[in-house]
């Protein structure tokens, strides 16, 4: 039979065609929805790069003393650079073809960085061309050691640029490593290590192209910050053959409306974290506080301890939305870490439209590496509802890692659309309140 002509086609035909407008708008909305069922900024599509040219007068360090040797390390020489574009009225550090090593860097408003192609800044591997600061490391402010690049209270800037950003952290990690021979239960803040990025009170930030690699401690590391958007960048640091402890890729720690997109991240840590704050009376702390409205999409995750995580030290997260993203030996797609010292509320977080593989599909359990009650004589309670697995197909060890205590309230979960091959496909719904399964296939099986 000719299909043209069945009237039964035409008039399916022309119905189609009357509600495909409105189809198309209930996709469209839907697709820019965050997780409470707000609307996802307009904000959110502009994808665009900053140009060069809109960057302010250039500063070519080589122009300004800055030797194209990379044996020596011209911490003092670069910051020059820095000073004298601000004092200027701002404009933009150019880091050219080349290797150049410094110390800790200080951006002041109205500068930027650009590390042109082929062009390396290398940080030093001497913790001493790190001053110890006021700062901010694991949810709590205290002094601690500068990163290589630094930003407090720049609005508007930017870092980008198709070169390196390298931390030359071997020898950082190298003593972390023998410490923790000595002391298996050492902290993290024990050996002195700088991070690779450090941007503080800064809104309107723009991170794009860039290369971030062997961070000494955190890769990039974004607090108290509104606007945020990292395009395109690559952060990797090595678990083999020396493993680069505590290298997470991308902090969030009390941060409102994120972009991350089109990034590819493998550390030996978390790729993305959302951090806040830690300790019986956190949500008491003016310096604490929670991430709102983050888009994580288009990204690739290599070797990490978990694609996007809740915690450790968190006290509110929500808001939170993955999708479109593909995954390679990662250990966790997600990981809600439960911090048994610490009010924790980790709310309206999505993960959809995934692919690959890792070792959980999604991880919940105590964490209790370092915790502290502090003499508080009740534990706090810690909460995460309606999180959502949605579209997801994935190769894992585990499907369902999850193992709570009275103290950790789980509820209103939904697994929609998955197909998972396990090798452990148990699950208990009894560990959470109100888990709706919605065509899941582990195996081949339809659970219910």
């Amino acid at each position: 039979m000719d299909i043209s002509l069945s009237p039964i086609y035409k008039s399916l035909s022309f119905v189609l065609f009357l509600l495909a407008p409105f189809i198309a708008l209930a996709q469209d909305t839907e697709g820019n929805l965050f997780p409470d069922g707000t609307k996802i900024p307009k904000w959110f599509s502009d994808t665009s790069k900053v140009p060069l040219e809109k960057l302010g007068k250039p500063y070519v360090i080589t122009d300004f003393g800055v030797s194209a040797d990379s044996t020596i390390v011209q911490t003092k020489a670069i910051q020059q650079v820095i000073d004298r574009a601000a004092e200027n009225g701002g404009g933009v550090i150019i880091v050219p073809k080349g290797t150049f090593m410094s110390g800790a860097l200080f951006f002041k408003p109205k500068t930027h960085l650009y590390v042109a192609d082929r062009a390396v800044l290398k940080g030093s591997d001497n913790i001493a061309d790190y001053p110890k600061i006021p700062s901010r490391m694991e949810g709590q402010n205290l002094d601690y050691f500068a990163a290589l690049i630094n930003a407090y209270g720049v609005n508007g800037f930017t870092i980008s640029g198709n070169g390196v950003i390298d931390g030359n952290g071997l020898r950082y990690w190298e003593a972390f490593w023998k410490r923790r021979e000595e002391n298996p239960k050492c902290t993290n803040l024990e050996v002195s290590r700088p991070r690779l990025v450090f941007i503080w009170k800064c809104n309107d930030v723009q991170v794009q192209d860039v290369k971030l690699r062997n961070a000494g401690f955190w890769s990039s590391h974004y607090y108290q910050c509104h606007n945020v958007k990292i395009l395109n960048v690559r952060i990797t640091s090595p678990h083999a053959p020396v493993k680069a402890p505590s290298t997470d890729a991308i902090d969030l720690d009390v941060c409102t409306n994120v972009l991350v997109k089109g990034c590819y991240l493998s550390v030996n840590d978390d790729a993305i974290a959302l951090k806040g704050g830690k300790g019986p009376w956190a949500n008491r702390d003016p310096g604490n506080g929670g991430n709102y409205n983050i888009l994580i999409e288009d990204c690739e995750f290599g070797f990490c301890h978990a694609a996007l995580t809740c915690g450790s030290e968190a006290i509110h997260n929500k808001n939170i939305l993955m999708r479109n993203c593909s995954v390679n030996d990662a250990k966790r797609l997600l990981w809600l870490k439960m911090r048994p010292d610490t009010p924790q509320k980790y709310e309206f977080v999505t993960v959809e439209n995934i692919k690959g593989n890792a070792y959980s599909l999604i991880y919940v359990k105590p964490w209790t590496q370092f915790f502290d009650l502090q003499g508080r004589k009740d534990v706090p309670l810690s909460y995460s509802e309606n999180i959502t697995l949605r579209n997801i197909n994935l190769t894992c060890e585990v499907f369902f890692d999850i193992d709570v205590n009275e103290y950790d309230k789980l509820s209103k979960f939904t697994f929609e659309h998955l197909n998972i091959t396990a090798k452990n496909a148990s699950y208990n719904k009894g560990l959470v309140q109100d888990l709706s399964l919605i065509d899941v296939k582990v195996n081949g099986q339809t659970i219910r």
